[in-house]
């Protein structure tokens, strides 16, 4: 008989066969954090709170997983002797699960692992929009004379070329990055003041739903989940107050992966920390990857996400587009 709880599994999942049509994978990445320590041990806390959340979701016909094969990854050895090596050494490690009929949910580590994620993307970034979830913009060009900082993947993002940048729960920004907000016309901004307005809030609210509904072509979905508040997720790096709540993440989850016109081709969740007093913050996070998990099994029995899956051996290439990038 199979084993009912996997230790080690998101979700606690048993695997069978080798055919993967969800990957979650682990990247234990922790170089460039400015103010709290420890995303580096943010996605194995992730993946053991994983197994406390329930595994039904009402708009699945069945429990998690639902048919679908979910494959819990190896995690990033974390090799690379500089920034720019272990940048294109994650790279490395994701792109063979980058097939177009895979989808990977990719837990963080610093919110630098952005950049290395869209470098595994195989279809033209100037075709991707990047739906961020965050309290940071993540816009500067630097941050201590690191432009590959976590407090500039955004900025990066642009910069390798993707086709536009849509910003939700954003509370904590320079004037530097409002400057970039107001003059990139590929960058939208719904400001967490606008959307909790006591007021207005609701009007700001439906009009990022909207713009959700609308995106079309494919879509990488990252969650900083110091994009929520600091009460959900009291032990992330660079906790805000005034953040997002459960049910701000959830719609947008919801909104984004029942777009007909979308394909959200990945994922990630990152800033990860293990809580000191308690596991709220990784449970959390695992609460997030599970709703993006099911709203893209609920895609895939709609017809909307290919289903011809491979398998769990896939081959790895050395990468050499950061430090090629740097070099520039």
């Amino acid at each position: 008989m199979e084993p009912d709880h996997v230790e080690g599994n998101f979700l606690g999942l048993p695997e069978k066969g080798d055919d993967v049509d969800v990957v979650v994978i682990s990247l234990p990445y922790e170089l460039t954090t400015s103010y709290g320590q420890g995303t580096a041990q943010g996605p194995s806390a992730c993946i053991r709170a994983s197994t406390q959340v329930e595994l039904y979701d009402p708009s699945l016909p069945l429990d998690i997983p639902a048919g679908a094969s979910i494959h819990t990854a190896e995690p990033w050895d974390g090799e690379g002797d500089t920034l720019l090596e272990q940048l294109d050494n994650m790279t490395a490690h994701l792109r063979p699960w980058f097939t177009g009929n895979c989808f990977p949910i990719i837990l963080g580590g610093e919110h630098g692992i952005l950049p290395p994620i869209l470098a595994a993307v195989p279809s033209p970034l100037e075709e991707l929009t990047v739906v961020q979830i965050d309290a940071h913009a993540d816009l500067r060009q630097e941050l201590d004379g690191e432009k590959w900082s976590h407090a500039c993947a955004a900025a990066r993002a642009l910069d390798m070329g993707i086709g536009r940048l849509m910003q939700v729960g954003v509370r904590a920004f320079s004037r530097e990055e409002a400057e970039r907000i107001d003059s990139d016309e590929r960058i939208s901004t719904w400001f967490a003041s606008d959307i909790l307005s006591p007021c207005a809030g609701q009007g700001a609210w439906l009009e990022w739903l909207s713009a959700l509904e609308s995106v079309e072509g494919c879509v990488h979905l990252s969650i900083d989940i110091d994009g929520m508040d600091g009460s959900l997720v009291p032990d992330t790096g660079t906790p805000v107050p005034g953040g997002l709540s459960m049910w701000h993440a959830v719609e947008t989850i919801d909104a984004l992966f029942s777009n007909s016109k979308a394909q959200v081709i990945s994922a990630d969740v990152n800033e990860i920390v293990p809580g000191k007093d308690g596991p709220l913050t990784e449970f959390t996070a695992a609460m997030l990857a599970t709703k993006v998990l099911s709203g893209h099994i609920r895609a895939r029995l709609d017809g909307r996400f290919p289903t011809d899956a491979g398998g769990k051996s896939r081959k790895t290439e050395d990468c050499n587009y950061f430090r090629s990038y740097g070099a520039e």
